[in-house]
């Protein structure tokens, strides 16, 4: 393997991998900013919670399972003209954020009610007996209880977002999927696809490792 060869590959493999890092992170931040809220709703207005509001949570639950029913590649190509109102273009690593904001939000919100519904109810009516708002048992009995939890799924939420990056190459997002699209396809350039490929499962097991990790340490100190 010449040194060519190596310098050739880093220059195509740079910018892709700062991209898709971009990509991940500003719509994995976005998505929890709307899907965290989203999540505890869900759980609070559910029958017998601390708020419960039946009607909210049916309605919130039949948007959120649209959403995360439709495949995200016809996702993206369907908000092509929201994207381009609310960025100026359609094309691009900064216009890929909304359509998987859109799309990551709703599995956080699903992500986020499951954990939260693992917490024994006892704990909750515990908190209320002793006079704790419904913003106090939010804040300080239900996330705090389910942090673990929550951590793994943050860790899976991010793993699904690497993918749909990915996907998103397909129509001029950037990152590793268009590098792999343009160079490793339509270039029958196999050597690329094979790098892309093993550089996409190292970020994947970055992530679930350091996830389980975290998790692990906040149930301990929990404990």
């Amino acid at each position: 393997m010449s040194d060519g060869y190596i310098a050739s590959m880093l220059g195509l493999l740079t910018p892709a991998v700062l991209e898709t890092l971009y990509m991940v992170a500003a719509s994995a931040v976005m998505s929890y900013v709307i899907g965290l809220p989203l999540g505890i709703l869900l759980v609070v207005s559910s029958k017998g919670h601390i708020m419960p509001a039946p009607w909210v949570e049916r309605t919130l639950g039949t948007v959120i399972n649209i959403l995360r029913s439709a495949p995200f590649i016809v996702l993206m190509v369907a908000l092509i003209p929201f994207t381009r109102m609310v960025i100026g273009t359609s094309i691009g690593t900064t216009a890929a954020v909304v359509p998987l904001v859109v799309a990551a939000a709703p599995f956080v919100a699903r992500v986020v009610e499951s954990s939260l519904k693992e917490i024994p109810h006892g704990v909750i009516e515990a908190a209320q007996s002793m006079g704790a708002s419904p913003f106090q048992i939010i804040y300080k009995v239900l996330l705090p209880e389910a942090k673990s939890s929550l951590i793994l799924g943050a860790a899976i939420t991010i793993i699904n977002v690497i993918g749909y990056t990915a996907m998103a190459g397909a129509v001029g997002g950037g990152g590793l999927g268009d590098l792999a699209i343009q160079y490793g396809y339509n270039r029958f350039r196999t050597d690329v696809m094979i790098i892309t490929v093993a550089v996409l499962v190292i970020f994947v097991q970055a992530v679930q490792t350091l996830g389980t990790r975290l998790a692990v340490s906040a149930m301990h100190t929990k404990r």
